[in-house]
């Protein structure tokens, strides 16, 4: 073993390949401009894995990132991330109200908020939903408009599923943990009448 691998753990591209083997998904190598990245699929959806890197002038941050576009009949959004350092600021940028499900633990963990108190409570009455949140030492999970994800154009009906966070995630459990969750979120959408099972590239109305 490597002296920088045992200072710093597994690359990323590893872990990731990892990942893509045991999801029964595609690794895609990166080149020069981009970085390489997971595509898995639930059902119609296709939930993709990667990274990318702001520069704030001084430094750069990197972020992992999972996102799923997928069909929205209803344009319910919601957002959660746990509460703490940037509680405050997501709450001043949010234009959505804060909603408490009914799960007093869950509840005090962390911010959600929504457009539809009721279906944000039907959203989190699913426990598996609940349960993988809660491994996640940092979340930020929301649904927000595809705005031009990776260049393509999806019906004007279509919302993506995000989640992201600060960092470079090389946890291969965590990871599938998170992949898991999008499963659960897509699914326990269509149960409640926000989401559909179909193709997000072909327009339902």
């Amino acid at each position: 073993m490597s002296i920088l691998r045992k200072l710093f753990g597994p690359y990323k591209d590893e872990v990731w390949q990892q990942l893509a083997a045991e999801i029964h998904a595609d690794f895609v190598e990166g080149g020069f401009w981009k970085g390489s990245r997971v595509e898995a699929t639930v059902k119609e959806w296709t939930i993709t894995l990667d990274t990318y890197t702001v520069s704030t002038g001084k430094t750069h941050i990197t972020y992992t990132r999972m996102r799923a576009p997928y069909v929205n009949p209803d344009g319910f959004r919601f957002r959660i991330y746990r509460k703490g350092f940037f509680s405050a600021l997501g709450k001043r940028l949010g234009l959505m109200q804060d909603v408490e499900v009914g799960y007093p633990d869950f509840d005090d963990q962390f911010i959600i908020q929504g457009n539809d108190e009721y279906k944000l409570q039907l959203l989190f009455n699913n426990i598996n939903i609940r349960q993988l949140i809660e491994t996640q030492p940092e979340i930020g999970l929301e649904v927000k408009d595809d705005a031009g994800w990776l260049t393509e154009r999806f019906p004007e009906n279509v919302d993506l599923l995000s989640f992201q966070v600060v960092g470079v995630i090389r946890d291969v459990e965590r990871l599938k943990h998170i992949y898991g969750l999008f499963g659960e979120v897509l699914n326990q959408l269509c149960r409640i009448g926000s989401a559909y099972e179909g193709d997000p590239n072909v327009a339902l109305y």
